[in-house]
């Protein structure tokens, strides 16, 4: 990384209030986020979450630094889905399991997405939240389309059915795209357990309201956000990974504050 920035982080993951198991999974660090969801019901879902999490970190800290973080994100997802076939290969009864996976590498420079599946990325910046990625879904089909509008789909009940999502080699093809980032800038991954409940507004006010640069402030923002879903009836799992662009290090961390890195 260059430029005296790295993300600043805090993540949370709850099961909700209708769900006995989590099948979400999530890492963290100062130069990587992510986020997966998995699908498959029950058990296999969180094998499909978890498993895909454990290659794609492996993969991507495993390339050269001097490859090109597009291809570094990429490569990792391809491996990912190369992890998924493994299981299924060695337990046919995982046939079918898959996940979402949002995840955000930083250059010190750039924010690099890899993106599949209806998993969400988000920017607060100067106090305006805006999406950064796409459903991958039928119902986000039907919006670009014009066939719905975005009142109509957030009631529609297949909105959640997907139409691109990790479920193997074959499907590991992600969208993949850079954004550049600046000192103050707050990323917000998140599963869909967080969006269904809560609307852009309510997110968007939730961040700005502890726009911090302190590492209590991030844990207190991702907190507020696992509260306020499960408070809205908490319908699926909900994680979340809040990453600050800050400097290096933090003034905060000059004067003894808890190391920089840490959830």
């Amino acid at each position: 990384m260059t430029q005296g920035l790295r993300l600043c982080f805090a993540s949370a993951s709850d099961p909700g209030q209708r769900h006995g198991t989590n099948e979400d999974s999530v890492y963290s660090s100062e130069g990587l986020v992510a986020v997966a969801d998995g699908i498959g019901g029950h058990v296999y879902g969180e094998v499909a979450s978890g498993a895909a999490i454990a290659a794609f970190v492996a993969a991507f800290y495993h390339r050269e630094p001097a490859v090109p973080l597009a291809d570094r994100l990429a490569d990792a997802v391809r491996d990912a889905g190369r992890r998924l076939d493994e299981l299924v290969a060695n337990d046919p009864r995982m046939r079918g399991m898959g996940t979402t996976l949002t995840a955000c590498a930083f250059d010190g420079a750039n924010c690099w997405f890899a993106h599949l599946g209806d998993s969400r990325a988000y920017l607060l910046r100067d106090g305006e939240l805006r999406q950064l990625t796409s459903d991958h879904t039928m119902i986000q089909l039907l919006i670009d389309e014009g066939r719905v509008t975005p009142e109509q789909a957030a009631e529609h009940p297949r909105r959640s059915m997907l139409t691109r999502a990790l479920q193997g080699a074959a499907s590991a093809e992600p969208d993949v795209f850079a954004f550049p980032a600046s000192q103050g800038d707050r990323f917000l991954l998140c599963s869909d357990g967080l969006t269904d409940v809560l609307a852009d507004a309510e997110l968007g006010a939730v961040l700005r309201d502890r726009v911090g640069r302190d590492r209590v402030d991030r844990a207190e923002v991702v907190a507020e956000l696992v509260r306020l879903a499960n408070a809205g009836g908490g319908p699926d799992n909900i994680t979340c990974v809040l990453a600050d662009v800050c400097q290096v290090p933090e003034p905060s961390e000059l004067s003894g504050a808890m190391p920089a890195g840490e959830d």
